[in-house]
């Protein structure tokens, strides 16, 4: 049998965990758009970040404009950072994005599908 302190001093704990936890998620969104905007500086990069959502390499460096060999390489370094995370599939490994590039301001790039990637 709990008494009113008692209960009292739980909500109050309750509150005091709320605010905390209000803090954290604050923090935590303000260093997770310093590494997306370190580590997404060129729109190939924002592409092939935005275009990862379980697709194969093949699948998320069209749009980008990039070969599967260079998106496999930023799978890796974005894994390392905590900004992706692997995905089961078949016929080897896939990574999903974490965050939206959106929900932090950070405007997605159009698609470089089909456009030469030569400049005059």
């Amino acid at each position: 049998m709990t008494t009113r302190i008692e209960s009292q001093s739980i909500n109050d704990l309750q509150k005091t965990m709320q605010e905390i936890l209000k803090w954290i998620r604050l923090q935590g969104m303000q260093t997770a758009k310093s590494i997306l905007e370190e580590s997404l500086k060129k729109d190939t990069e924002k592409l092939a970040y935005h275009f990862s959502d379980g697709r194969d390499s093949r699948e998320v460096g069209k749009p980008a404009g990039i070969s599967h060999m260079t998106v496999t390489n930023y799978w890796k370094k974005w894994s390392v950072l905590g900004i992706v995370e692997p995905v089961r599939a078949r016929g080897g490994a896939r990574y999903r994005k974490i965050f939206s590039l959106e929900d932090f301001g950070i405007a997605v790039p159009a698609e470089t599908r089909g456009q030469s990637k030569r400049t005059i």
